[in-house]
């Protein structure tokens, strides 16, 4: 009945049925339980079924369950947004409510392309990305990703884009050492810039982390060069922290670890704590008065029947606020260390079989060395995944690339359980290698 994401249709797997969660674990229609070792797909930074958020959205319901944002405000929605002003520190000026974080990359390009179109300049439309970076599946975001399975049969239907190779400090494409870098892999955009200085409406980018395109790692000097191009030749910088927000590079956000100011800004997963589906949009003052203006055509016509569901908000709030009661930053820098030292072990044992071991704040990854079947569909994906679970634990390789991203208050005692599914799977599969 139900078609499953990122699911192959031909021979399935049977899926797995779960009945409730609490903290990191999963427990199915049996009572068997799980370690969400990658958070649901990164939402679920406070664990699963915080105390705190269930009753903000038990206590909203009682008083307002929705009310369309057009024309209508609510509380909920107002106290969000004056948090999220408040804790990206007055960087932005308006916040725009979606869903899912591939609108809010969405609303980021629309946004973009018409603040130019608004102030005269209708010859910038060209954006800039990068060749292994993911936004989403909505067609202006598979439009600014790089080419992959997820987007290649769509290319008839996509917007032209300006693609450049991508940073990645643990394989340069330039052959470069940390030692011996001076982010040479953006000098070709810095060239783009220079021969087309008018032309370019925004620079795309997945800060520090690019996440489904393989868990890259890149430093933060690469968003500062990117930053001094887009204020120099007067174009946009969107930032899309849909993965790396809220807590999980080891800053609250990845762009702050940076030390730049983006002009535009995604946030949804952590937003809600995996509780509730929500996202936003950040501008800045620049964006925001693009469009105060008496023409009708000047305006942003965008919405969604369920932007700024009161319930969504309330359990975003909620969220936002345990970042600072609960000392979430504190726990992703002890985390950090935890999963440096128990890859670094694994590592050690396999020392030809894992050809890189990364972590940044709280996301561990192993990446293996498979030959010319590596990349998002090698073949043995399909066997990690089987054989983590057998062991009860929820881990979904990126192609080759084993990662790590559990909820902030995962217990050692999990994350140990964790390595040693790890650690025997590599056994199982790879004996010899």
């Amino acid at each position: 009945m139900i078609w499953y994401p990122y699911t192959l249709q031909y021979e399935p797997e049977l899926p797995l049925q779960i009945v409730r969660a609490e903290k990191e674990f999963l427990y199915d229609e049996t009572g068997n339980s799980y370690i969400d070792a990658i958070s649901s797909w990164w939402v679920s930074v406070h664990g699963h079924n915080h105390p705190k958020i269930v009753q903000a959205m038990k206590d909203q319901l009682d008083r307002l369950d929705h009310v369309l944002l057009a024309g209508f405000t609510h509380e909920p929605a107002e106290a969000l947004a004056s948090e999220l002003l408040k804790i990206t520190e007055g960087l932005f000026h308006r916040v725009v409510y979606s869903d899912n974080g591939s609108t809010a990359v969405e609303i980021m390009i629309k946004l973009a392309y018409q603040y130019f179109q608004n102030c005269g300049e209708p010859d910038r439309n060209i954006f800039i990305k990068w060749n292994t970076s993911y936004h989403g599946d909505t067609i202006g975001t598979m439009s600014v990703g790089g080419d992959s399975i997820f987007n290649r049969v769509f290319a008839g239907l996509l917007f032209p884009t300006q693609e450049f190779t991508s940073p990645n400090c643990s394989f340069c494409p330039l052959g470069k050492k940390p030692d011996s870098c001076k982010t040479e892999c953006v000098d070709a955009i810095e060239e783009f810039f220079q021969k087309n200085p008018k032309r370019v409406a925004g620079i795309v980018i997945e800060p520090l982390i690019l996440g489904t395109g393989g868990m890259i790692f890149y430093k933060e000097e690469v968003l500062q060069r990117l930053e001094r191009f887009s204020k120099e030749y007067g174009a946009l910088l969107l930032v899309d922290e849909v993965f790396t927000g809220f807590g999980r590079t080891g800053s609250f956000f990845a762009y702050q670890r940076a030390k730049i100011k983006p002009d535009l800004i995604a946030m949804a997963k952590g937003l809600s704590g995996g509780a509730a589906p929500i996202a936003v949009t950040l501008t800045s003052e620049r964006i925001h008065s693009a469009f105060v203006r008496p023409e009708s055509e000047k305006a942003f016509y965008h919405g969604h029947t369920m932007t700024g569901n009161p319930v969504a908000c309330a359990a975003a709030l909620a969220s936002a606020k345990l970042m600072f009661e609960e000392n979430r930053l504190e726990q992703v820098a002890q985390l950090e260390e935890k999963l440096k030292d128990g890859l670094k072990k694994i590592q050690n044992e396999f020392p030809t079989l894992i050809r890189d071991l990364r972590v940044m704040g709280a996301v561990g990854v192993l990446e293996l060395e498979v030959g010319q079947q590596s990349g998002y569909t090698y073949p043995g994906n399909r066997i990690l995944k089987k054989k983590f679970l057998e062991k009860g634990v929820v881990l979904r390789p990126l192609g080759n690339v084993i990662y790590i991203t559990p909820p902030y208050v995962i217990s050692d005692s999990s994350l140990d359980k964790i390595f040693k599914a790890i650690r025997e799977t590599l056994v199982e599969i790879y004996s010899g290698k």
